[in-house]
C-alpha cells in the first residue's frame, strides 16, 4: 500500500488507538461484511489474524452446465434457479443433503461441498462463487483512499491532443456507477446512476470511483465514447456469477473495449470459473477486449480476471515512472504497467470520512477533484491508449492492444511499460536499424 500524508496533523479525532490498530484489510473487509452479511464467507475463518485469501458466496458453488448431471449424482437435486449465462450454473445443494461418511472435512459448509466434489470428480469441477471487488485488491478499496486537491487542479495525466483521440471507439467502464461532473473532459460521458451519498453531502466508500476512472480514460483519449455501468453497486462489489450476467447484457451495447478496475482472488489458485465462461463467450465476438486491473496487494498471486490469458492485465508504476508501484501486483501474468500513482482527476463534491488506518475518522473535503492511487487507475490509461490507436488505425481492440504491447518500452526490473501519449507514436513505422556489419 502507498503512503499517505495525514490531514489535520495526523490527529486521532477521538477514535482511539484501538481503531487505528485495525489493519487496512480488516477495515475494508468489515465494510463488505456489513453489506453482504451471511451471504458471504471469508477464508480462512481467522482472517482477522492471518489475512484473507478469498471472499465468496455462502451455501452454493459454480459448475459448468455440462457437469450438472455428475454433480447431481453426488448431491442429488439441488437449486439451480439463479440468473446465469450459457455455460455456467450456480448449484445450491438441498437442505436435506447429508454428507457421506467419507466426505472430507473443511472449515465451512461451502468449502466442504467443493471438497467432496473435488474428491469424486477431480479438482476444479466445482469452484467458489468469488466476490469481485471494485478497486482491485483482496480488500474492496484502492491502494489509497482518495486525497484532497484544490478545486482548480489540472488532471494528471493531462488531456492528450492529436489524432489518436479515441473517436469512433466505445468503452464500457464496469464500476460502481456514474455521477455527473462538470469537468470539461467528461462532456458526453454517460452511465448508470450511482448513489454516492449516505446523507447530505457525506460520500459513501467506493463512490466516485467510476467518475475518476472515466476521467483518466478521457484524458488519454478525449473523444472516446464512454458508458459507466453500475455493476458493482453493493459496497463496490458483486458475486462473480452475478457480474458476468451483467457483463453479458452489456455486450448488447456493442462496446469495443471493457475496462474493469476490479477483480478477485479465488483462494485456491484456480481461475475464476465465472470469468472463464464469460471470457470464452467474449472470444467469440471478434476483436472485443477486456482490460483488467492487476490488483493492489503488492504480490505475485493470480488476481482474476486480470490473470486470465484472454484479458490484457495492467499493473501500476510509481509516481517517478521508473519503478513498479510498491502496492501493484506483479509477475509474468501482468502484461503491462502504466501510471497509477497520485493521479488527479474528476471526483465528487462533498465530504468523505476515512475508514482505513491510520486515518480512521479524518474528514476530507472534495470539490469535484481528487488525487488517487491504484492499479484501478492505471487500467483506464491503457484502455485509453488502445482506444486512441484504434481511432487512427482502424484496428479492433485486440489488434490495437497487441500492437501497443509490441511497441511498449521495457523497464528493467519491471516489465513492459506504456505511458500517456504512446498511442500515436505506436502507429509510426519503427526506425530502420543499420545492419550489424555496417
Amino acid at each position: 500500500m502507498t503512503e499517505q500524508t495525514p490531514v489535520n496533523g495526523g490527529q486521532d479525532n477521538g477514535n482511539g488507538a484501538a481503531a487505528q490498530a485495525r489493519t487496512k484489510e480488516q477495515a475494508q473487509i468489515e465494510l463488505i461484511l456489513a453489506e453482504f452479511r451471511d451471504e458471504v464467507e471469508v477464508s480462512p475463518k481467522n482472517w482477522a489474524e492471518t489475512g484473507a485469501d478469498s471472499i465468496y458466496r455462502s451455501g452454493s458453488f459454480l459448475i459448468r452446465d455440462r457437469d450438472l448431471v455428475r454433480i447431481e449424482e453426488i448431491f442429488g437435486r439441488g437449486n439451480t434457479d439463479f440468473p446465469s449465462i450459457d455455460g455456467l450454473t450456480r448449484f445450491e445443494p438441498s437442505a436435506e443433503f447429508i454428507f457421506p461418511e467419507d466426505a472430507p472435512e473443511a472449515p465451512t459448509l461451502t468449502l466442504r461441498y467443493i471438497a467432496l466434489a473435488d474428491k469424486r470428480l477431480g479438482r476444479g469441477v466445482a469452484r467458489r462463487d468469488s466476490l469481485v471487488y471494485a478497486c482491485p485488491s483482496v480488500s474492496p478499496c484502492p491502494a489509497t483512499e482518495q486525497l484532497e486537491v484544490p478545486p482548480a487542479s489540472s488532471p494528471t495525466p493531462a488531456p492528450v491532443g492529436g489524432d489518436c483521440d479515441g473517436r469512433g471507439v466505445k468503452v464500457l467502464v464496469v464500476d460502481v456507477g456514474w455521477t455527473e461532473n462538470d469537468a470539461y473532459w467528461l462532456e458526453g460521458v454517460t452511465g448508470e446512476d450511482e448513489h454516492p451519498y449516505s446523507s447530505g453531502d457525506n460520500i459513501r466508500p467506493y463512490a466516485g470511483h467510476g467518475v475518476f476512472i472515466a476521467g483518466v480514460l478521457r484524458c488519454v483519449a478525449p473523444r472516446t465514447e464512454i458508458v459507466v455501468k453500475a455493476y458493482l453497486n453493493r459496497a463496490g462489489a458483486a458475486f462473480g456469477s452475478d457480474l458476468v450476467v451483467k457483463l453479458d447484457e452489456g455486450l448488447a451495447e456493442s462496446p469495443d473495449l471493457i475496462s474493469l478496475s476490479a477483480g478477485t482472488y479465488t483462494g485456491d489458485g484456480s481461475s475464476s470459473l465465472a470469468f472463464d465462461v464469460f471470457l470464452e463467450r467474449l472470444s467469440r465476438l471478434k476483436g472485443v477486449l477486456m482490460v483488467a486491473a492487476a490488483g493492489n496487494e503488492g504480490d505475485r498471486d493470480y488476481f482474476f480476471p486480470a490473470a486470465s490469458p484472454e484479458t490484457l492485465s495492467v499493473g501500476a508504476l510509481a509516481e517517478d515512472l521508473n519503478n513498479r508501484a510498491t502496492y501493484s501486483n506483479y509477475g509474468g501474468w501482468v502484461d503491462v504497467y502504466a501510471p497509477g500513482s497520485n493521479l488527479v482527476n474528476a471526483y465528487l463534491h462533498g465530504t468523505f470520512t476515512c475508514t482505513e488506518p491510520p486515518y480512521v475518522g479524518q474528514v476530507r473535503h472534495f470539490d469535484g477533484m481528487a488525487r488517487w492511487s491504484g492499479t484501478s487507475f492505471a487500467t483506464p490509461v491503457v484502455a485509453g491508449l488502445i482506444a486512441g490507436r484504434m481511432s487512427v488505425t482502424g484496428e479492433n481492440a485486440r489488434q490495437a492492444g497487441d500492437a501497443l504491447l509490441a511497441y511498449s518500452h521495457h523497464l528493467p526490473g519491471v516489465g513492459r511499460v506504456l505511458l500517456p501519449g504512446d498511442a500515436c507514436p505506436s502507429t509510426e513505422p519503427a526506425p530502420c536499424k543499420p545492419h550489424r556489419c555496417c
